[in-house]
This record gives C-alpha cells, sequence and structure tokens, in this order.
C-alpha cells in the first residue's frame, strides 16, 4: 500500500481520484490548504505525488519545484493544459510522467503503479519534519528555508528532531539530555546549552528567528 497526495482544487475530481485510489488498497489525501501545499507534503509524506498545473496562489510547476527541493517522491502531472509546451515543462520542472484531463481511472492508476513497482524502495521523505517554513530533514541532517540550507551536528540535529516532533509543548532539559546521551548522569547543564545555542545560530543565519524559545528553569519550546 502507497500513501498518495493528491493536489487538486477541483473538490469533485479531487474526492473521486481518493475514492478510486483507496479502492485499490492505497492510502490517499487530498490538499486542503493551497498555501500551505509543502506543509501538507511533510505532514502526510507520500510515495507519490498528483499534481494539477492550475491550483490556487500558486502553480503546479511552483510546487514541484518546491518538493523537488526537498524530496526525490514522484510526482505525475494531471491536468487538462496537455499542449506539448506544458508537458515540456511539467518534465523539465521535476515531473515524472502526465496525465491529461479528462483522463480514464485505469489509465491513471496504471501511470501510479507503474512508477511506484520502479520507486517502492524510496522512503527518505518521511524522515521530513516542517514548521513554520522550516524543513528539517533526519536522513542527512540538514535545515532549509527560503532556499537557504545549513547542516547540522549529530547533537544539533537530535534536539531539533525532539522539539519539532514536541511542537506546542515544553520540553524539559532533563528530557533532551536523556534523547541525546540516553542517560543524564554524565552530561552538565552547560553542554545542553551550548548545542542549543549553536542550533539557534544556524537556524538565525537562514532567517528563522524565535524558532526556539527558552522556557527558564523548566526547558525549550518551539510554538
Amino acid at each position: 500500500m502507497a500513501k498518495i497526495l493528491i493536489v487538486e482544487d477541483d473538490r469533485v475530481i479531487a474526492r473521486e481520484m481518493k475514492k478510486y485510489i483507496e479502492s485499490w488498497g492505497h492510502q490517499a489525501a487530498s490538499v486542503q490548504d493551497f498555501k500551505e501545499v509543502i506543509a501538507e507534503f511533510v505532514a502526510f509524506a507520500p510515495q507519490l505525488v498528483l499534481m494539477d498545473i492550475s491550483l490556487p496562489f500558486y502553480s503546479g510547476y511552483y510546487w514541484c519545484e518546491k518538493i523537488r527541493a526537498v524530496s526525490k517522491v514522484p510526482i505525475i502531472f494531471v491536468s487538462s493544459a496537455s499542449d506539448n509546451m506544458n508537458i515540456i515543462m511539467a518534465v523539465n520542472m521535476g515531473g515524472d510522467d502526465f496525465v491529461a484531463k479528462p483522463f480514464d481511472f485505469q489509465v491513471l492508476m496504471a501511470k501510479i503503479q507503474a512508477i511506484l513497482r520502479r520507486t517502492y524502495d524510496f522512503s527518505d521523505n518521511s524522515s521530513l519534519l516542517e514548521h513554520r517554513g522550516l524543513i528539517f530533514n533526519q536522513s542527512d541532517l540538514t535545515v532549509r528555508y527560503e532556499g537557504k540550507k545549513a547542516e547540522l551536528t549529530k547533537n544539533e540535529s537530535r534536539i531539533l528532531q525532539h522539539l519539532m516532533e514536541k511542537k506546542g509543548k515544553v520540553v524539559s532539559r532533563d528530557s533532551l539530555m536523556m534523547s541525546l546521551w540516553e542517560t543524564d548522569s554524565f552530561v552538565d547543564d552547560n553542554t545542553l546549552s551550548v548545542n542549543v545555542n549553536r542550533l539557534r545560530k544556524k537556524l538565525e543565519q537562514l532567517g528563522v528567528e524565535q524558532f526556539i524559545v527558552t522556557k527558564k528553569g523548566i526547558g525549550y519550546l518551539i510554538e
């Protein structure tokens, strides 16, 4: 079973696509907020994306480029704009295939199945965490924000992962030290502070301000 994200603003078409995909045993979800396609992509962690070209706010080309900046997940464009120029553009922007509207669901599924067979072992997109536009890739220990990228140390990555997985909640210093070194018996408070401050500086250099909030005497929080 694969997870398939549908980026289609026609709710009727999106609903029928979801229904048909699920009838084949796959899991499907439709984007709800077309200003936050990347956030929904990261949250759902699909194995394949079905992308329309004409969308509210930004085109499918725009979102394809944004997805390609963080993931190699297969993307099939599904659009009525099926002239040669758009097909060439879709491929050049990182699309893996193109299906013209109106389409036959059996043809669409055949293309989906073919791409999944070729890329069934792809899983790096599931290692992404996103918040406030910042994307953390746990597989290569990098953070990206508005086209900029920074590499993190192993400890910085563990801190960021722990905080992002519990965003909205205060994480105690003891909990962070346990996640870093599995025991807090041989770790002093200053070592954690140094790692958090280094992480903050790297995020600020990317343009992300006030991402990690200190709760004095308790721990840290990502709001």
